[in-house]
């Protein structure tokens, strides 16, 4: 843990923080996007790239602050967009849909992922003004774990792609 080489532990989900779990970004650059720009814009205010009328101006990312303890420690990670799909099941975007209609969604999957098991391999943040270790890779432990938008949507009563 002491090097900058990502490391892996076997660790189980404490706690996580549904209220701020995933941020905007262009869709054609992926650049992050200011939230008071966004928040009702449909223009894209990506001043970076050209936007490409065929696709939306821009899309969320996973943004997902998480506790996580191992044997011997308690840490608060950060889980980009790739790492949280895995505990999730879905993208950003289809869970903040999600969370609109259902609003205690994000909170209930919380409670429904507290105390998974995982492997997940853990690095330093590139970004010298970062907090949190990343979150590189994620794997449930239990052979019967579901992402948390399956159980959502069977404790919702709804069906997949359905509100």
């Amino acid at each position: 843990m002491e090097g900058d080489e990502p490391w892996t532990l076997m660790c189980g989900l404490v706690a996580m923080d549904h209220t701020n779990f995933c941020y905007r970004v262009c869709s054609t650059c992926e650049r992050t996007l200011p939230d008071a720009l966004t928040t009702n814009s449909t223009l894209s205010p990506c001043n970076f790239c050209n936007f490409n009328a065929s696709k939306p101006p821009s899309k969320r990312l996973f943004r997902l602050l998480v506790s996580i303890a191992s044997d011997t420690k308690v840490f608060v990670v950060i889980c980009f967009d790739r790492a949280a799909r895995v505990l999730f099941g879905c993208s950003a975007d289809e869970f903040f849909d999600f969370v609109k209609i259902h609003p205690f969604a994000a909170a209930t999957a919380g409670k429904i992922l507290e105390g998974e098991m995982f492997r997940m391999t853990l690095s330093k943040p590139k970004n010298g003004n970062a907090q949190h270790l990343r979150v590189v890779s994620v794997v449930p432990l239990r052979s019967g774990f579901r992402p948390a938008i399956d159980t959502l949507r069977e404790l919702y009563g709804v069906k997949r792609g359905g509100s």
